[in-house]
C-alpha cells in the first residue's frame, strides 16, 4: 500500500492506493492562500497520519507539487501560488512524519506518469502529456519513466513562446486565456449562443464551451479552432525534440472532450516537418482528477521497488 499527495494551486488530494487495486481511500481539501506553505503542511500531516492508522501497511509516498521541484533533492524550489514553499525539503518532512521513504517531483509530470502508465497513454512509449488549466504543463516519459532535465527544468511546455512578442502556450492555452477569448466574443458577437450562455459570468467561461459546441455555435468552433491551432503550433515544437509516440490532452479545458483532441489532431500536421509524419497520436486524458494522485502512487511504488523514475 502507498500514499499519493497532490498538492495544486487550489486543490489537495491525498489517497492511498496499490498498483491492482488503484485508490482505495480518498481526503480532499483546498489551498488557503492566506495560512500559507505552514497552513497547507498541517493538513496533509493530519491527512497522512489518518491514512497511516487506516493502512499501517504503507510503504512510501509519491507527491505531485504545482511548481517548480528540485527532483533528486526532494525539495521545492518556489510556489508561484503560495508563500513558504520555497527550498522546502517536502521529502524529508513526509519522511519524518510517516516514518516511510518519500519522493517528489513536479504535478505536471506525475500526472504525464500516471496516465503513461495507467491512463491513455499506457502500452505506448514515449508519451507527452500536456495539462491545461489554471496554467499550462508539460511531462515527458520515455522507456517508462519520467524525464528530467537539469533542476528545476522540464518538459515546460507552457513556456513555450509562440512569436517574438512574448507570447506563450500559457498564455493562449490556459484556462485564463481562453476565458478572455469567450468574453471578447461576448461583446463582439452578442447573439452567439456562447455569449448568451456566459451571461453575466466573471470567470470560468470556458466550462460553456462544450455546450455550445454541441449547439453548434460557430462563435465557440471559433474558439475551438484558434485554441486548437495554438496548441498544435506549440506541441510541434515538442515533437521535433522529443518525438514522442501519443500526445495526451489533460485539465480543465480538456473536458471539452473529443472535438478538441480532433481539433488539435487536424492543426498539428501543418507544423510538423513531412519526415516527422505521421504526427504523434492525440488522445484525452484518461484519469481525470485523478491522474496526479495515481501517478504519485506510481512514483511511490516505483521507489519501494527500487526501480529508477528519472
Amino acid at each position: 500500500m502507498f500514499i499519493g499527495v497532490e498538492i495544486g494551486g487550489t486543490k489537495l488530494q491525498v489517497v492511498a492506493g496499490d498498483g491492482r487495486r488503484g485508490i482505495v481511500r480518498r481526503w480532499r481539501g483546498s489551498v488557503e492562500p492566506r495560512y500559507g506553505a505552514a497552513g497547507i503542511r498541517e493538513k496533509i500531516k493530519a491527512a497522512v497520519e489518518e491514512m497511516k492508522k487506516k493502512e499501517p501497511g504503507t510503504q512510501a509516498i509519491g507527491v505531485g507539487f504545482g511548481g517548480p521541484v528540485d527532483f533528486r533533492a526532494g525539495s521545492i524550489c518556489k510556489s508561484h501560488h503560495i508563500s513558504g514553499w520555497d527550498d522546502f525539503p517536502l521529502a524529508q518532512w513526509l519522511s519524518e512524519i510517516a516514518a516511510v521513504r518519500a519522493v517528489v517531483d513536479n504535478d505536471a509530470n506525475v500526472a504525464a506518469f500516471g496516465e503513461a502508465v495507467r491512463g491513455a497513454g499506457a502500452g505506448t512509449d514515449p508519451v507527452f502529456y500536456v495539462t491545461m488549466g489554471s496554467g499550462v504543463g508539460g511531462g515527458l516519459v520515455c522507456n517508462g519513466s519520467i524525464y528530467h532535465g537539469v533542476s528545476p527544468g522540464e518538459a515546460e511546455l507552457g513556456h513555450v513562446r509562440l512569436d517574438r512578442s512574448g507570447a506563450t502556450v500559457e498564455s493562449r492555452c490556459s484556462g485564463w486565456a481562453v476565458d478572455a477569448r469567450i468574453r471578447r466574443l461576448q461583446s463582439e458577437q452578442p447573439d452567439s449562443t456562447i455569449a448568451r450562455l456566459i451571461g453575466n459570468s466573471t470567470g470560468g467561461e470556458a466550462r460553456f464551451l462544450p455546450k455550445a459546441l454541441a449547439q453548434n455555435d460557430q462563435a465557440a468552433w471559433r474558439v475551438l479552432r484558434e485554441l486548437a491551432d495554438d496548441l498544435a503550433f506549440g506541441l510541434s515544437h515538442a515533437v521535433h525534440l522529443f518525438h514522442p509516440r501519443m500526445i495526451v490532452l489533460g485539465g480543465g479545458l480538456s473536458l471539452m472532450g473529443e472535438p478538441l483532441a480532433a481539433a488539435v489532431a487536424n492543426a498539428l500536421p501543418q507544423y510538423v516537418m513531412e519526415a516527422f509524419h505521421p504526427v504523434p497520436i492525440i488522445k484525452l486524458a484518461a484519469l481525470g482528477e485523478d491522474a496526479v494522485p495515481v501517478g504519485a502512487l506510481e512514483l511511490a511504488a516505483r521507489l519501494t521497488a527500487n526501480v529508477s523514475v528519472k
